[in-house]
């Protein structure tokens, strides 16, 4: 069989690509079917034929919105396997692929790493970490004795214990959350499309889309883009939050109207956002919400770490071994 593995730069740079491409060398000798196996860049769809050719396996597809259609997939009739490393996915022809015998997967490789950095904005936005070791250096250095009415704390703390957080998408991702949160003894409700059954949920206390909206201090959300969730996070659903509530998404920027959270921020009806997507990225210019200073802003990296990215290959090769011996894990 003969599969192609798309796989790029590093955003930040270590590992380098080299030893990711090693890596992955290594852990698909372990696969003896694939006796042809090509090593590409990004996965590019304008070049969707080129990557596809003549190949049973695509692994490093960003399956987007409508890119794999019936059209696609009758042209490349020896592909029967197409995998994203990533947690999310958009529209393909669900139809066509079943017809055709094509299996789609993702990856769930960083469900706790992107948990972490989630919690990691909700804890800077808590803290102001940063700007109070900041504002302590600047003090030494001008010598100026601590003012310890007025410089010894300059930003606002906040204490998590025993307030309430709204986790909207109870996936692998969302799980984590809930069990970090649940440890800085946060009070965790859910809302998922279904209900999760299982003895690892009853320290959840699962509620409707609504409840959560009302009852929850801080709102994390952790469920896929899909044509259901689209702008779920609108100005009606703003208005059912608390006053100063934090929106925390690692997820994709579209599930809230950014124009809506942006008015929310500078009114204080949302006291901050600690955002690690926003709407319409990879953006090449800053929007409205970069001048929100509430809005804690990074460019998409919660699954950056180096060990999430060896663990997206092992997780990637089992997905396929499984695949080939009959019982497909991950399938969208």
């Amino acid at each position: 069989m003969k599969a192609v593995v798309c796989q790029g730069n590093p955003v930040g740079g270590a590992p380098s690509r080299e030893e990711i491409i090693d890596y992955w060398k290594q852990q698909l000798a372990a696969v003896p079917q694939l006796t042809e196996i090509e090593y590409r860049d990004n996965f590019s769809p304008d070049k969707l034929d080129e990557v596809a050719a003549d190949k049973d396996v695509i692994i490093g597809a960003w399956i987007g919105d409508d890119v794999f259609d019936r059209a696609f997939m009758e042209r490349h009739p020896n592909l029967k396997y197409v995998a994203t490393l990533g947690h999310g996915f958009g529209r393909f022809d669900r139809e066509a692929a079943r017809e055709l015998g094509v299996t789609f997967t993702n990856t769930i490789y960083g469900d706790m790493t992107i948990a972490q950095y989630g919690m990691g904005l909700l804890l800077n936005i808590c803290h102001h970490i940063d700007a109070e070791a900041a504002c302590y250096k600047e003090s030494l250095e001008q010598h100026e004795a601590m003012n310890r009415k007025k410089k010894r704390v300059a930003t606002r703390q906040i204490e998590l214990y025993e307030k309430t957080i709204g986790i909207i998408g109870l996936g692998s991702i969302g799980f984590w959350m809930a069990k970090m949160a649940a440890g800085f003894g946060m009070k965790v409700v859910a809302y998922s499309r279904h209900k999760k059954e299982g003895a690892q949920y009853q320290f959840i206390e699962q509620v409707s889309f609504d409840e959560l909206l009302e009852r929850s201090d801080v709102i994390s959300i952790n469920c896929p883009l899909t044509d259901e969730t689209r702008n779920m996070i609108d100005a009606d659903a703003i208005s059912r939050m608390k006053d100063g509530v934090i929106l925390i998404n690692t997820a994709r920027g579209a599930i809230i109207d950014e124009a809506a959270m942006v008015e929310a921020l500078r009114s204080g009806k949302i006291y901050a956002a600690g955002l690690d997507v926003v709407t319409g990225e990879p953006l090449s210019e800053k929007t409205p919400i970069f001048d929100c200073g509430n809005a804690l802003i990074t460019s998409h990296i919660a699954w950056a770490p180096a060990e999430a990215r060896y663990r997206t290959v092992r997780v990637a090769v089992e997905n396929v071994k499984n695949w080939l011996a009959g019982s497909p894990t991950s399938v969208i």
